[in-house]
């Protein structure tokens, strides 16, 4: 087992570093005055970019079926509705906590290094961003925050729902199903439990199949990425890139390493479980690529199936650590680089449309630059500002996309063990298999 996981592991990474390589290579040819830019187009359109694409697609498939096996799994294995509403509270309790502490020191890193601090706007190239802006004003005669999550967690049509890949919607679905058949008699509940963990064991066999395809999804995913910005985007915006990476190695090191040493765990053991999942998800820069896995992961670490199918899932929306710290340091750095001061007070309401915005549209697409929109018109900086930073946009997502697989997989060991559930012999043994 530990072979075939060390063997997935590397084809990942070589085919990360070849996927480099060859997106430089087809970067030369771009220029659309190159000799051979037709042969640029062609690979790209219809080589690379559908290989990627099908490795998405892949992981998108199994996404929601896992989710509803397994959750309705583990919500009528909870115990009761009391006690799933525990669970909930001291889930959403700690998501909140930990988000905060990544807006702060987001806020914090911003102003000590001060990432837009000397920057000519006029040297950068900007980008479009009519699409995101044209989002903005349709969702603004919409109510926000608290009220905008509540009402889109609630579906109207649940077929619909999956359809659309709506996560948090599911999630709600699931909780209630699973309150129902808990409820019913056991000559009626046990065939239909049953039918489900069929359901959520074959799934997981299914994910075991598609991740056979990661290494070449990886390779034609990074390849296109490279191919399309290049590296020379890179260095201007190089200070916002060291900043944002900078912090998020030390969030994920000492806040939530600390977490970890608080639940007698250690940060770099997690690191390792995680490092297949990590790869893939920085690749994509997609957190449901690594979901699957990590449910599977920590499930088998010593977290039961109650708490895994239940926090991990819904951590997807109101658990973006990653995401909320980058753009904490994305609003520093287009006030710094517009010129503007920004004062305590300022800062505290960043802190606070971060912390309702990020989740009263989770789930919309190019949410996390319609939350950054967001928070830039709270304190007056021009939202065109946005159109600066989208060069690089692509690389500062594939960070925070780790982050947030990281904190989301860690939430489930801190949830269980918060309610003394945790397996620790099951972790320990788990080590010991995965990591000798």
């Amino acid at each position: 087992m530990k072979k075939i996981v060390t063997n997935l592991a590397w084809q990942i990474l070589i085919a990360l570093i070849l996927g480099i390589v060859a997106g430089a290579f087809l970067y030369e040819l771009a220029d659309p005055n190159h000799a051979l830019h037709s042969y640029y187009q062609f690979s790209i359109v219809n080589i690379f970019q559908p290989a990627g694409d099908i490795f998405i697609r892949l992981i998108k498939m199994i996404v929601l079926p896992i989710i509803l096996s397994t959750l309705t799994l583990g919500i009528a294995g909870i115990g009761g509705s009391k006690r799933l509403g525990t669970l909930g509270f001291k889930t959403i309790l700690y998501f909140e906590i930990i988000t905060t502490i990544a807006i702060l020191l987001g806020l914090l890193w911003g102003n000590i290094f001060a990432p837009g601090a000397g920057i000519d706007s006029s040297n950068l190239a900007t980008t479009d961003i009519s699409k995101y802006t044209k989002a903005a004003e349709e969702l603004s005669g919409k109510p926000h925050g608290l009220i905008v999550m509540i009402l889109d967690m609630i579906p109207a049509n649940i077929f619909k729902a999956m359809t659309d890949g709506a996560v948090l919607p599911v999630i709600f679905f699931c909780v209630f199903f699973g309150l129902g058949l808990m409820s019913l008699p056991d000559k009626q509940r046990e065939p239909f439990v049953f039918f489900l963990k069929v359901v959520s064991d074959t799934m997981f066999k299914v994910t075991n199949m598609i991740m056979r395809y990661a290494p070449i999804g990886v390779f034609a995913l990074i390849t296109v990425t490279v191919a399309k910005y290049g590296f020379s985007s890179l260095l201007p915006l190089l200070k916002l890139i060291v900043t944002v990476y900078s912090a998020m190695i030390i969030f994920t090191i000492v806040v939530l390493g600390l977490v970890c040493k608080l639940c007698r765990f250690n940060i770099f053991t997690l690191l390792k479980i995680l490092k297949e999942e990590l790869v893939i998800a920085f690749s994509t820069a997609s957190s449901e690529t690594a979901l699957p896995k990590i449910i599977e992961k920590m499930e088998a670490y010593g977290a039961p199936k109650a708490i895994t199918s239940f926090v991990i899932p819904t951590g997807y929306s109101f658990n973006l650590d990653g995401s909320t710290l980058y753009q904490s340091i994305t609003v520093i750095f287009l006030a710094q680089l517009f010129g503007m001061d920004l004062s305590i007070l300022d800062q505290i309401i960043i802190v606070i449309t971060l912390m309702i915005a990020s989740k009263g549209i989770a789930g919309v697409p190019g949410a996390s630059i319609l939350v950054l929109s967001a928070t830039l018109g709270s304190v007056g900086i021009p939202i065109e500002g946005i159109g600066y930073i989208m060069g690089v946009e692509r690389i500062l997502d594939m960070g925070r996309t780790v982050v947030n697989v990281v904190g989301n997989a860690l939430a489930a060991i801190v949830i269980a063990r918060w309610e003394h559930i945790f397996d620790d012999k099951k972790a320990r043994a788990y080590e010991q298999q995965y990591l000798k």
